[in-house]
């Protein structure tokens, strides 16, 4: 077999996974009105009929003070109770195990119904990331929430659960009362570790009580909370030691980070530019003090990775979330022995926490069924083949080229270049970027599965379409720079972003980026140049860099980006330039900016669509669909979810 380790049973207390892949409880915004949706049961059965080994759905709010919005689980309610039982249903029928997890943000938290919460937590300590300063709770009120603990824990059981893990993690109220900085109490819960760890050990009590010996219990805990004031590794061993003496707790689930600060958040859902796999010598440390099962999550996005966290004996269970948003058959596709047709989760963060927290639904850049699997379900087969001409090979092409063949068609993609990926090319250049690349080497296996032609060095015009006359032809032909009306003098030495990542243009010494998209290619150009030695002050036409970016890759590239000594420049809109000198004015203010003593300009402002392909075929009796960039300059995500729709409808 090749992946002799991943593919045995795991057997606890009274459930048996059988195998070592499990999906980590992540939020979907599949929840209505608190409640498990038919929504969110179809998106965790299209996992567990993938092959996964244990789902653990989303955490869920044990008591009504910590439901802060109606897109969480709201466990303080018997109204849940058929919800869980949908997903339970949904997922049993695949051999496959169903835990719930049960949190509470205690500080951590924010507002509901546009007005701020009222937070509770150990003691009036603040956190340093959504702002709140929280209620210090009364020593009954800590009672209350223990039983509440336990009353959550108990619905999910009569729902068909095997079992409930506990949120430790992340900075949440578990590992609060962990804390000596964030517990400063001096009743029963507080004072001494003894005492700070009471908490734990009486929610592990209750929620035992509550569902019986049969079901399992289990923590997920931050191996290092990676913030000033947090946990450390220490500490957090400490813990687990005493959680080695807790009879009724049946494993760990180790992850690392904090949710209390902008720098450890990262590690809540860590980007491509985060190493794979590197929480498992955490978890292997924990392993040595506690001597149950041990599960980890953080960067396993590949069953080569698992198997070598398996073969090392640093854990039991490896968690890949992301792995099966991207692809759900991954663990099918690896037990079949095929590993290079499993779609590898690229670390983008874009449609799964990204849309989180733009308060949309999961889903996945390169699998836009991902969370929509009730709303467009399996790609419908052609009723009659056609002939289908695609022009571009970047994602949106490939996207539309493998859908439509899959689907029955007769494709045939051209790309005027001698490579496919597009601008994902210029973009797995940038620092920390590489992993995007993979993207094209997933849709070319897509394609390659689904039998479409591909045409290199092959330019589309009017003649062409003509001689092969398609019975309909996908244009996804791009963009280029935009040039905008800034008045740049021929004495300044002003470069494209495209010229710098393609190596064309020596920047020189001092470099200012003129910044319009506020995204990875601002960032990243200015992570480039500064790591090679430039002065670089980035000049962004937003309220701060990587405005358009996901929180936890933004904050994790400002951090590095501060390190490297880039000066961000906020509220600036490019109006000119002349020789060493740019002008800029202040977006808010209206006052002028000047940057002196630059050797280059470096023009990142956006991208027009490539339109001449489409005004020649104009004339042409044709059917035609446009997808991604030459529509619109948007990301890789729209090309991608626009190039499988059209796909499905030709």
């Amino acid at each position: 077999m090749l992946f002799p380790h991943l593919f045995t049973p795991h057997g606890i207390r009274g459930a048996e996974m059988r195998n070592r892949i499990f999906s980590p409880a992540h939020q979907t915004i599949l929840v209505r009105d608190g409640r498990p949706t038919d929504d969110m049961a179809a998106y965790h059965e299209a996992r567990a009929a993938g092959g996964a080994g244990l789902i653990i759905m989303e955490s869920a709010c044990p008591h009504g003070d910590a439901v802060t919005t109606s897109s969480y689980i709201d466990a303080s309610r018997d109204a849940c109770i058929p919800g869980y039982r949908k997903v339970a249903d949904a997922v049993r029928r695949h051999g496959c195990k169903l835990f719930g997890q049960i949190s509470h943000g205690g500080r951590i938290t924010h507002g509901h119904g546009g007005l701020l919460s009222v937070p509770y937590a150990p003691s009036t300590v603040p956190d340093h990331r959504f702002h709140t300063m929280p209620r210090a709770m009364s020593t009954d009120y800590v009672w209350e929430i223990i039983e509440a603990y336990a009353d959550a824990a108990g619905r999910m059981t009569e729902a068909g659960l095997d079992g409930i893990e506990l949120a430790a993690s992340y900075g949440l109220l578990l590992a609060q009362f962990l804390s000596p900085d964030v517990n400063r109490r001096d009743d029963e819960f507080g004072g001494s570790e003894e005492k700070r760890f009471r908490f734990t050990r009486e929610v592990v009590t209750a929620v035992r009580r509550a569902i019986g010996p049969d079901r399992v219990i289990g923590i997920r805990i931050s191996a290092n909370e990676v913030e000033p004031t947090g946990l450390d590794s220490r500490m957090v061993l400490d813990a687990c030691r005493r959680m080695d003496g807790l009879a009724e707790l049946d494993y760990l689930n180790v992850t690392m980070g904090s949710m209390a600060g902008l720098g450890s958040s990262v590690h809540v859902v860590p980007p491509m530019s985060i190493d794979h796999a590197y929480t498992a010598p955490h978890a292997a440390s924990i392993g040595e003090v506690f001597s149950r099962s041990i599960f980890v999550a953080g960067r396993i996005n590949q069953p080569q990775l698992a198997e070598q966290v398996l073969e090392k004996g640093q854990a039991d269970m490896c968690g890949m979330a992301r792995a099966m948003i991207s692809d759900p058959d991954m663990p099918n596709k690896a037990r079949r022995g095929k590993p290079n047709d499993i779609r590898a989760c690229i670390g983008c963060n874009q449609s799964c926490i990204g849309h989180y927290q733009q308060g949309v639904s999961i889903s996945c850049i390169q699998h836009p069924l991902s969370g929509r699997e009730l709303t467009l379900g399996a790609h419908p087969k052609a009723a009659t083949p056609r002939n289908i001409l695609v022009a571009g090979g970047g994602p949106g092409g490939m996207k539309a080229a493998a859908v439509t063949a899959e689907r029955g068609h007769r494709v045939t993609l051209c790309e005027q270049t001698g490579q496919l990926g597009g601008q994902v090319l210029l973009a797995q250049t940038l620092p920390g970027r590489a992993e995007f690349g993979v993207l094209v080497d997933n849709l070319t296996r897509e394609m390659e599965l689904a039998g479409v032609t591909v045409l290199l060095n092959t330019a589309v015009d009017a003649v062409l379409v003509e001689n092969r006359k398609p019975d309909a032809v996908i244009l996804a032909t791009g963009a280029t720079p935009f040039r905008s009306d800034a008045e740049i003098s021929d004495a300044t030495h002003a470069v494209e972003a495209w010229q710098i990542l393609r190596g064309e243009a020596n920047p020189g010494s001092s470099v200012v980026i003129a910044d319009w998209r506020c995204d990875w290619i601002g960032m990243g150009l200015a992570e480039k140049l500064a790591q090679e030695g430039c002065h670089v002050r980035l000049a962004v036409d937003g309220t701060h860099a990587g405005q358009n970016l996901q929180s936890y890759l933004r904050d994790h590239w400002a951090g590095k980006l501060h390190r490297l000594g880039v000066e961000v420049i906020p509220y600036a809109r490019l109006v000119g330039a002349d020789g060493d000198t740019a002008w800029f004015y202040h977006t808010a203010s209206g006052d002028p900016i000047v940057c002196e003593g630059m050797d280059t300009l470096v023009l990142s402002l956006g991208h027009q669509p490539v339109t001449g392909l489409e005004d020649s075929l104009r004339a042409l009796d044709l059917e035609m669909h446009l997808v991604g960039d030459c529509l619109s300059p948007r990301s890789a995500e729209e090309a991608i979810h626009e190039g499988l729709m059209v796909a499905r409808a030709v």
